[in-house]
């Protein structure tokens, strides 16, 4: 690279171009842009630094009270996204906290178009699942099956063919052919509509997912415990007492056989023991290996000191923590939806639970969040479909507090 011509003496410098004063605004202009660009953008860091301590704030905060708080199952991944939508829409009631995260529809958080409600995310439905099995109520014993329509047909064969012995000479007589039936069991809506505050519910330390299971999973397991021992079957299942009950002796198809204590309203005064013994024999010995007592509270106690002819107690306690207690070595279920002992009632029951009664039911179920109807109170109307009847009126026996 060349050094340029040295300066003459007495030679003046040579004068700017036309483009230099263009050129040094646009520098001057450009250098002013950029320092305005740098400063917003330091601004931007700095107030994204605030937001972020503020947020680890109040995570901590959270974390100190969360030991407090029943917190549901959250191990997997992919199930804290539903939660974390399924949280965003109870405190907000903005749909797109839902639509954004584009759930899967096997998570049971698709939007329902027609009605407006969102499907409860697996875990929330899980929870109030388990407290419904856990209750004292004919869903710990009898059979329960999911379905996704609004009926459920049992197909039962009571009946048998005939038969006969034969001669190696002699005719066939044609067999009878056996007779099928079918019990078709409807599903009802079942509902609750608990509410909390706004301000309540806008609480960062609440636990709306546990607040809000624990408060319909109370009111299903108890409305759906009376419903399968008592339900008439108009709008809710058909509980096994409301079907018609006969002797035993001249028990039939569609009905419940019964045996009698022979004292009305009572046991009998001598024997006391005998018509539970009875009570259990009535019932077929292939429906025994599975059998189950029924009873409320005040009759179990009154069983409780009943005592075999040799002086031994019939009702014995379970041994291991969680075994049911026992009653001539059949497990006890105590129902408190059961009559009381009074007079021509069917206090006790008998019977292969699982293969006598079938419970149906949809496995979703729809909360609908509404924020208006109770200012300054938010409603949250759960729903869910159960059905229930006799599906082997074999599989039953009662006993009956009367003379016969």
């Amino acid at each position: 690279m060349t050094d340029p011509a040295p300066k003459v003496a007495g030679q003046s410098a040579a004068p700017d171009t036309p483009e230099a004063p263009e050129l040094k605004l646009e520098l001057k202009t450009a250098w002013h842009g950029f320092a305005a660009e740098f400063d917003a953008f330091q601004a931007d860091i700095t107030r994204k630094l605030s937001q972020t301590e503020e947020r680890l704030t109040m995570l901590d905060r959270k974390t100190a009270v969360s030991p407090a708080r029943p917190v549901l199952d959250r191990s997997d991944a992919a199930d804290t996204l539903h939660h974390k939508a399924f949280d965003a829409y109870l405190r907000s009631g903005n749909e797109a906290d839902l639509r954004g995260l584009q759930l899967e529809a096997k998570g049971l958080n698709t939007s329902v178009a027609g009605e407006g409600g969102y499907l409860v995310d697996p875990a929330t439905s899980d929870t109030i699942r388990g407290v419904l099995h856990n209750a004292a109520s004919i869903r710990a014993i009898a059979s329960v099956v999911m379905v996704e329509s609004t009926f459920f047909d049992v197909l039962v064969d009571h009946t048998d063919i005939s038969s006969g012995w034969a001669t190696e000479s002699g005719s066939l007589a044609e067999s009878d052919t056996p007779t099928i039936d079918r019990i078709s069991i409807r599903l009802h809506e079942l509902s609750a509509m608990p509410k909390a505050s706004q301000r309540l519910l806008d609480d960062s330390a609440f636990d709306i997912e546990g607040w809000l299971a624990n408060r319909i999973a109370g009111k299903f397991a108890r409305a759906e415990a009376a419903a399968f021992i008592n339900g008439d079957g108009v709008d809710k299942p058909r509980g096994f007492l409301d079907h018609a009950a006969v002797d035993d002796a001249i028990w039939e198809w569609d009905n419940l056989g019964y045996i009698a204590t022979g004292a009305d309203g009572d046991f009998a005064s001598i024997n006391a023991a005998d018509s539970i013994v009875d009570l259990v024999y009535a019932l077929g010995a292939s429906y025994r290996a599975n059998a189950v007592f029924v009873m409320n509270s005040k009759t179990a106690g009154a069983v409780r000191k009943m005592k075999d002819a040799d002086g031994r107690f019939l009702w014995s306690d379970g041994l291991a923590s969680g075994e049911p207690a026992r009653l001539m070595g059949y497990p006890v279920l105590v129902a408190e939806d059961m009559p009381d002992i009074a007079s021509d009632s069917f206090a006790i029951a008998f019977g292969d639970f699982n293969a006598g009664y079938t419970i149906a039911e949809r496995p979703d179920m729809r909360v609908l969040r509404d924020p208006f109807s109770a200012k300054p109170h938010v409603l949250f109307y759960a729903t869910k479909r159960v059905g229930g009847d006799v599906s082997d009126f074999k599989a039953i026996k009662l006993l009956k507090f009367g003379l016969s």
